[in-house]
């Protein structure tokens, strides 16, 4: 039997719609800054205000990705940090936390070694409420989407300024849960967000669909996600916190360091919510 659609990732998303919040996700790498201080910068990022956390599957190639989430990959790979672990630190989110939706961020050729159907069995078992997979074309997902859904995983779809029409017409369509709208052409980490054109195609796409979209790629701070946030339903940030937490000495301080960085963003964002 189906379990229900990515139930919890729904309920944070009807929350936010019900009090007008603009949504916080922030990405971190699984296994960086270290094995023992990814569970507790997870706690400590809800702490802050996320409202959904994206935990990065650490790969050997990671494309879409710049120099910073590359180099915090083979930091984490290079600690022993597999599949396997990146569900055990789920598991233990989950032990405290039940309500923050998790959705896995990566590559295909993790997911297609262990077959669609198990890697979604697994990963529904350990607590994920969503996946997103940036090199699956959306003309080849049928068979992910199916076997996320039997186990009620989201699978979170890619859409780009280069996206042409007809794709995004499909991935409108298909999309699931929340809809990561990549705000320039190129990689994670680049300094080059040009808010005024990111914002007018975020109102074109947010006209097309039916579920949230949240802007991701450029936002290094309090300005840029609030920028960003007047445009989207949400903001995505990886690559500056990823950076913040380079260096951390134990897993307390990593969490230090995660709270620091994400509760000015957070401030900004209600602030905007407030304004609106």
């Amino acid at each position: 039997m189906s379990l229900p659609r990515h139930a919890r990732l729904q309920a944070r998303l009807d929350a936010l719609e019900s009090a007008g919040r603009k949504a916080l996700v922030p990405f971190v790498t699984a296994g960086d800054p270290s094995l023992a201080a990814t569970v507790p910068v997870m706690h400590a990022l809800v702490e802050a205000g996320a409202d959904v956390l994206e935990l990065g599957v650490p790969f050997s190639d990671p494309m879409a990705d710049g120099p910073v989430i590359q180099r915090s990959s083979e930091r984490a790979l290079a600690r022993g940090a597999g599949i396997r672990y990146v569900l055990e630190c789920v598991r233990g989110f989950r032990e405290r936390d039940q309500a923050t939706p998790v959705v896995l961020m990566g590559y295909l050729n993790p997911v297609e070694i262990r077959g669609p159907a198990s890697f979604a069995a697994a990963a529904a078992d350990a607590g994920v409420d969503g996946v997103l997979l940036v090199d699956l074309p959306p003309e080849e997902a049928d068979e992910y989407r199916a076997a996320f859904a039997l186990n009620g995983l989201a699978l979170i779809s890619l859409a780009s300024p280069t996206t042409p029409e007809a794709r995004l017409q499909r991935l409108v369509t298909q999309a699931d849960g929340y809809l990561y709208y990549v705000s320039f052409a190129g990689v994670t980490g680049a300094d080059r967000l040009d808010v005024g054109d990111a914002g007018q195609r975020l109102q074109g796409l947010r006209t097309m669909a039916a579920i949230p979209v949240y802007a991701g790629f450029g936002i290094r701070d309090a300005h840029s996600a609030a920028a960003m946030a007047a445009h989207a339903d949400g903001v995505v940030v990886g690559s500056a916190l990823v950076s913040a937490l380079d260096g951390s000495l134990d897993e307390a301080e990593a969490a230090q360091r995660a709270v620091a960085f994400l509760r000015p963003l957070r401030q900004a964002l209600d602030g905007l919510a407030v304004a609106a």
